[in-house]
């Protein structure tokens, strides 16, 4: 590479002199007595720059440049082990939440199941107490009306006689009444 750039600023430096023949007024720059002196200190100043760019700071840029690549790189393994943690969490996450809505829905089946047996055991004993209690009612009702011509046949007499008794004033004799209640009675039945 070296050799290239020497060669470039030789072939510069041909053209140059050929334009010896050019004006010697105007600018320094141009004049060609000083162009010597010009190439010399063109070449010692690339060719330090050259030096310190290759063997100093050019390094320590490609070096820098690694020690990037080298921490992405690194950085990219990382983050996909994370990732494949975070993908093993989120599926221990989803297992765990599928055994819990499992469990709740035995505990949920195993409640309700106690509680139909509650409902139903309830009513068996309602049903129970309201046919106990028909059965009283029933059984009252038919002493009552097993019980109930007698009362009405006394009942029958006490009024009876006591209309007799308001009406005549006189007091009448509850067997005759109740004879007479109780032939009343088979003539109606």
């Amino acid at each position: 590479m070296f050799v290239r750039f020497s060669q470039i600023i030789l072939i510069c430096f041909l053209i140059f002199s050929n334009a010896e023949s050019a004006e010697s007024g105007g600018m320094p720059q141009l004049n060609p007595e000083f162009w010597f002196s010009q190439i010399f200190w063109l070449i010692i100043t690339f060719g330090i720059m050259f030096i310190l760019l290759s063997k100093f700071i050019l390094p320590k840029i490609s070096e820098n440049l690694e020690s990037r690549k080298a921490e992405i790189l690194e950085n990219i393994e990382a983050a996909e082990k994370q990732r494949e943690e975070s993908d093993k969490k989120l599926k221990e996450y989803e297992k765990i939440i599928l055994e819990t809505k499992i469990e709740a829905k035995n505990y949920f089946n195993k409640a309700r199941e106690k509680i139909l047996k509650d409902v139903d055991k309830k009513r068996e004993n309602l049903e129970k107490e309201i046919n106990d209690e028909i059965s009283n009612v029933e059984k009252e009702i038919l002493d009552l009306k097993n019980k109930s011509p007698e009362k009405i046949r006394k009942i029958a007499i006490e009024t009876s006689s006591d209309l007799i008794k308001q009406l005549i004033g006189v007091e009448v004799n509850n067997s005759s009444i109740s004879a007479i209640v109780e032939d009343v009675s088979r003539k109606t039945n």
